[in-house]
């Protein structure tokens, strides 16, 4: 007898969504705000790690790369999360200040994707911001160089080792670390529906402010 898995039949992974209709009343008139309400109820909801996000960024050549980060902040300026800057996200955002983020909360059927232009925050912010992680991940920001080839494990081991006894406690703040912020362009709202008619609401970013508009699905 053949033991051999079968691998599945991917047309036949199929899912119904059914959410509330997402119409352009419902919304708030700045996509921040809209953001805000909606991020809360991912919280509420109880999903796991509501502020990971898939960020896509390319190259000056265009060649595209994706991966998941953590939001570790947000308001009227945008969209802040935190990487090492010689990481290929960083260096991509060095020659292509442009990035896409997808918030997938797949469990309410709901995803949000931002796009825009990328700065780096101030050093102040931060800083303020490393010094308020774990002890363990300041030192493993100095001891990780994020995206580079690596021998072995005990070779990160052993950095990570030799860089916690120079700094037993408060070690600074790396000059190849810091955070970026997402200044949106577009932010689309999207609502899955019964037979694949979701609701997709996207904010465009104008002169005088957001224009709305209701994309097919």
């Amino acid at each position: 007898m053949d033991a051999t898995p079968r691998p599945p039949v991917l047309a036949e992974l199929r899912r119904t969504y059914e959410g509330e209709p997402l119409l352009e009343s419902d919304l708030a008139a700045d996509p921040v705000d809209q953001f805000a309400a909606w991020f809360q109820d991912a919280i509420e909801a109880g999903l796991p790690e509501p502020n990971a996000m898939v960020l896509a960024t390319a190259s000056a050549g265009g060649r595209p790369s994706a991966r998941t980060v953590l939001l570790k902040g947000f308001d009227e300026r945008g969209f802040v999360f935190y990487t090492n800057y010689e990481s290929r996200k960083g260096r991509d955002l060095a020659e292509n200040a442009r990035a896409s983020l997808l918030f997938p909360w797949h469990p309410i059927r709901r995803q949000v994707r931002v796009e825009g232009t990328v700065t780096r925050i101030s050093h102040e912010e931060s800083a303020e911001y490393f010094n308020s992680r774990p002890y363990g991940s300041r030192i493993g920001a100095w001891a990780s160089r994020q995206s580079a080839v690596v021998r072995s494990r005990e070779e990160l081991d052993a950095r990570y080792a030799e860089l916690a006894a120079r700094w037993p406690e408060n070690p600074p703040v790396p000059d190849f670390w810091g955070g970026f912020r997402v200044r949106p362009i577009e932010v689309e709202f999207w609502q899955g529906q019964l037979d694949r008619m979701h609701d997709r609401l996207r904010y465009r970013r104008t002169r005088p402010g957001w224009a709305l508009e209701r994309l097919a699905p």
